[in-house]
């Protein structure tokens, strides 16, 4: 069995770690993963004739090589070599957690801190048990700020991260009915995500706290490494917590914070949604802390653009579609019916697709949005997937089964100079219909 520093010292030499067979290039590492349905072992073999440089295995009775390393358990490994190399860095690394605007709010960090920086950050949302060490295994030796996501849907599993991670600060975006069905409720949430806090206290590690958000504060205790900052109409250099003012809501979003100077600073972003600001102002207030100048962070916020079917604003004829079909949940879901509801007068629809991992809470939170959504006064409100069916039944509201009847639906309609609200969890795939809307 080779042992985690032997394993170093040729992940030294060998940098690049693949764990998706498909995709090994000469020279790699192959991380021979265990899944439900799939047995990275059994590719060990064709990984090498593809080039890896080694691959490590975990099958006791598998044919010897010497570029097959074995060891007692891949995934553990994998885990145990991203904390090792994690441990050759004396930098900030930054965790951040929480209900919804993990991915936004990562992504602005990043982005202004890089103005500033040289810094390694989560891709995509490669954010859980094996997201989480593949992030810190790609952390160039050079790197001088790390921004870490953390995603959870049980307790325990934001500690174990930290574990692996040794963040030495950390926020929590918000807390939120997501994942219920995983945590046990808002209070297993609560727990959950504020694991994050103790392991930072445990380490005197600084805490970043939104003070305009639900629980937090309660949860963080007596730690005295707190950073705190929110929303004020008129910032002041005089108040310990640092201020953002919200400036304007639409079309996009636009903020105000002081530069050192105590001179105001305006910086219009390409985000929709007072859902947003907060992710916003999270981003400004670290962008203060670690010093990065005014105009960085304006620059920063004013050229981020939102990818991956997350707030998306898209064009299509005469329509407006706002694409948020990446997660939903039940406080996600809220605040996108609510900021859709402040958009210009006009004609819109709200198509909201259902929300997963709610369990024993999933009729009562189906019911609840669609109840919201029904106040609102949208020229309509459709409802697609299982979980809608019985409450848009009894309330006669417009329901679809699936992505492709709405697209049925959709294209007999003929609308014109429209906003919709496209919003739902990934799985359900709304954006396919938006994705064959826009191909016409």
């Amino acid at each position: 069995m080779i042992s985690i520093e032997d394993l170093y010292s040729i992940f030294r030499q060998h940098p690049k770690i693949v764990t998706d067979s498909r995709e090994v290039r000469p020279g790699c590492l192959f991380f021979a993963l265990k899944g439900e349905r799939f047995n990275g072992n059994e590719f060990a073999r064709q990984a090498l004739e593809n080039g890896a440089a080694y691959c490590i295995v975990d099958e006791k009775n598998g044919p010897d090589h010497e570029r097959l390393l074995k060891v007692d358990d891949v995934l553990t490994t994998l885990q145990g070599l991203a904390a090792y190399h994690r441990q050759q860095f004396n930098i900030p690394v930054i965790a951040i957690t929480g209900s919804n605007g993990k991915t936004t709010t990562k992504e602005l960090v990043s982005a202004i801190l890089s103005s500033q920086y040289p810094t390694h950050w989560t891709k995509g949302n490669f954010n859980n048990h094996i997201g989480v060490p593949l992030t810190l295994l790609a952390m160039p030796l050079a790197t001088e700020v790390a921004i870490i996501e953390m995603g959870a849907n049980h307790q325990g599993e934001i500690d174990f991260l930290c574990r692996i991670a040794a963040p030495t600060h950390g926020l929590i975006t918000n807390i939120g009915k997501a994942h219920l069905e995983g945590f046990g409720g808002l209070e297993g949430v609560k727990k959950g995500k504020s694991e994050l806090y103790r392991y930072l206290a445990a380490g005197k590690g600084v805490i970043f706290i939104n003070s305009d958000e639900l629980y937090l504060e309660e949860l963080v205790g007596s730690h005295s490494q707190v950073i705190y900052y929110h929303k004020s109409d008129a910032p002041s250099l005089e108040h310990i917590p640092m201020e953002v003012k919200l400036i304007a809501e639409q079309p996009f979003l636009e903020v105000a914070f002081l530069d050192r100077q105590g001179e105001m600073v305006h910086a219009k972003s390409q985000l929709i949604g007072t859902y947003n600001f907060n992710n916003i102002m999270t981003a400004v207030a670290l962008g203060k802390y670690f010093k990065v100048p005014a105009d960085k962070i304006k620059q920063a916020i004013e050229s981020y653009v939102p990818a991956n079917n997350r707030s998306q604003v898209v064009k299509i004829g005469s329509n407006t579609f706002v694409l948020d079909a990446y997660n939903a949940n039940p406080t996600s879901m809220k605040n996108a019916l609510k900021a859709f509801s402040q958009t210009p007068a006009g004609t819109r629809v709200a198509i909201l697709g259902a929300m997963l991992e709610l369990g024993e809470y999933t009729e009562s939170e189906h019911e609840y949005i669609a109840n919201y959504a029904q106040s609102l006064g949208f020229g309509k409100v459709v409802l697609v997937g299982n979980e809608f069916k019985e409450i848009a039944e009894r309330k006669g509201i417009l329901y679809f089964q699936n992505t492709n009847s709405l697209k049925t639906w959709f294209d007999q309609q003929g609308f014109e100079k429209t906003h919709f609200l496209v919003k739902g969890s990934r799985s359900i795939g709304l954006e396919r219909f938006l994705l064959a809307e826009n191909a016409h």
